[in-house]
């Protein structure tokens, strides 16, 4: 609903800032799926929307391909994603959203094998679609109490639902906690959760989810799903885009907190790079979570990429290599996780795609979220159990993950090496410039 402070201060700001970047923006409509783009007030995909954009995203030879079968299957696949709880789904979701379903070739096209359809164009951000809806109808499931939710603004790529904004007036009492429980109402987690006895939302509309955010203009936070307000937190930079450049466009001498996290987090190449690179699900006591990026790690990763892409080898520069640095973390900040958004987005540049990338930690679930990250482009981890396999494998030419856990080769065992491993002189085993090794802290 459009007016009162809430409206004018808040909600109608973030949808100029919004439009001001590309998006395009749509008010709802209570008794019109159409203005929408939906067919029914039940439906969470723009289905009409989404097939268009797979005939124009997926091309061959620079042309559509894709007929009304194909373009069924891709969408009845994020469509009906079975009942399962939300964390599941939206985890089936979004490996759906990365990498693509497959589908029949055809016969005239590399022999007939397989294709895969992309929902979204991650390499061109300017070929996807980007829209805001104001005030989101969608109807609850029936026998519920509640007929219907209305998120404040739902963000869509493509047709496909991948944000919820939940605005409160600044003025409110406790606005942020209020709105993430908000948030928690439509995905029924309260209920899940054992905090209340019958569905008060739709969860349906999250399967697809990738950012919750919540705000009252002088704070704003991001969030995923299934969080409760300890786990929303600010986003406090606009990088890679300079500060100074974003308050021109803007016209603005000073930014609230609001316009920092749309402009880091919305502009739409950072929004698709964020979730294709830095965000994941990791399992904390037994229970999946999602987790994304914090900006400090966001910013961090672009420097690397930046330093990798344009510092000079030590053979340019004459004296050192530089291409390295260090990333400095405070004590349980996400060491860890920044390092698997590293390789994570150098996997996706195709002048780093050639490097090898030699972790050494003492942490096991690095090397699962690390495993992960390998398969999302085919590669696997290459773990060295020994000093003997630390050597062999960093003497082998071309691209690679390799994992050495440090607790492997303390010096406690050194009594323990057999010949082979005992690491003396190693020489050089590998002059390829193309090599990073990652140290965590240990």
């Amino acid at each position: 609903m459009t007016g009162g402070p809430e409206w004018a201060e808040v909600e109608s700001p973030f949808l100029d800032q919004l439009a001001s970047m590309g998006w395009k923006i749509v008010i709802g409509n209570l008794d019109e799926p159409s203005v929408t783009g939906r067919e029914s007030f039940r439906d969470v995909l723009m289905k009409q929307d989404l097939r268009r954009k797979l005939r124009e995203v997926n091309l061959r030879d620079g042309k559509p391909w894709l007929d009304d079968g194909r373009l069924s299957q891709a969408v009845s696949a994020l469509d009906r994603i079975g009942h399962k709880k939300l964390i599941e789904a939206n985890q089936e979701a979004t490996e759906l959203l990365l990498g693509g379903v497959a589908v029949e070739g055809l016969s005239d096209w590399d022999g007939g094998r397989e294709r895969t359809i992309h929902f979204v164009d991650w390499d061109h951000p300017e070929r996807n679609d980007f829209l805001a809806v104001s005030q989101l109808r969608v109807d609850c499931p029936p026998g519920m109490a509640k007929e219907f939710i209305t998120p404040d603004i739902t963000l869509f790529v493509n047709g496909i639902p991948i944000g919820v904004v939940e605005c409160k007036s600044p003025t409110a009492s406790e606005p942020i906690a209020s709105a993430v429980d908000q948030l928690r109402r439509y995905q029924n987690t309260r209920l899940a959760a054992g905090e209340v006895e019958d569905a008060e939302g739709n969860e349906r509309l999250f399967y697809t989810n990738q950012l919750l955010i919540v705000t009252s203009y002088d704070e704003a936070r991001v969030g995923t799903i299934g969080a409760d307000a300890r786990y929303f937190l600010e986003w406090k930079d606009t990088a890679p885009v300079p500060l100074a450049e974003v308050e021109a466009e803007l016209g603005r001498d000073r930014l609230s907190s609001q316009h920092e996290l749309i402009a880091g987090m919305l502009r739409p190449a950072h929004l698709l790079d964020i979730i294709r690179h830095f965000t994941l699900f990791q399992s904390v006591s037994g229970k999946t979570v999602k987790i994304v990026c914090r900006y400090q790690q966001f910013r961090a990763v672009h420097l690397a990429i930046e330093r990798l892409l344009h510092g000079k080898t030590r053979e340019q520069d004459g004296e050192a290599n530089r291409r390295g640095g260090i990333v400095w973390h405070t004590q349980g900040s996400g060491k860890s996780l920044t390092m698997v958004f590293l390789v994570r987005k150098m996997r996706s540049v195709p002048e780093l795609r050639r490097f090898k990338i030699v972790v050494v930690t003492d942490r096991k679930d690095l090397e699962r979220q690390l495993s992960g990250t390998a398969a999302l482009t085919g590669e696997t981890v290459q773990r060295a159990r020994s000093v003997s396999q630390v050597k062999r494998l960093l003497a082998r030419k071309g691209p690679g993950i390799v994992f050495a856990m440090i607790q492997k080769m303390q010096d406690r065992d050194l009594d323990d090496l057999s010949p082979e491993d005992e690491v003396g002189d190693l020489g050089l085993l590998n002059d390829d410039e193309a090599i990073l090794v990652m140290v965590d802290e240990a």
